[in-house]
């Protein structure tokens, strides 16, 4: 019988709210990533989060304002550094419509 400190099986790899938003480059710095998400301004999963050291991983969708735009991504892999630009796109899928696709331009 399983005692309470038991894990239940293999659980799948989190990494802090703040620390993921920096690694993949939607914020300057980590204490940006972190005051955006202790103010309010994120939604995690459809839920409003306000703590920056949150886990997530593969498969969360985070909602944000990044200057004049509502960000709407989903989360494909965590990051192991803050790389350049071409390898922190691949940590994200972006949900949002481009502006010409949403203004049915084109």
């Amino acid at each position: 019988m399983a005692g309470p400190g038991a894990k239940a099986g293999p659980q799948t790899p989190r990494l802090r709210l703040d620390k993921w938003l920096w690694q993949a480059r939607f914020f300057k710095t980590r204490e940006l990533a972190a005051e955006t998400v202790a103010q309010g301004h994120l939604r995690l999963n459809g839920q409003h989060c306000l703590k920056p050291g949150h886990g997530v991983g593969a498969g969360d969708v985070l909602t944000f304002a990044q200057g004049a735009r509502i960000r709407v991504i989903r989360i494909q892999a965590l990051g192991q550094r803050r790389g350049p630009a071409e390898e922190a796109q691949t940590l994200y899928l972006d949900l949002d419509l481009p502006p010409k696709a949403a203004s049915g331009l084109e």
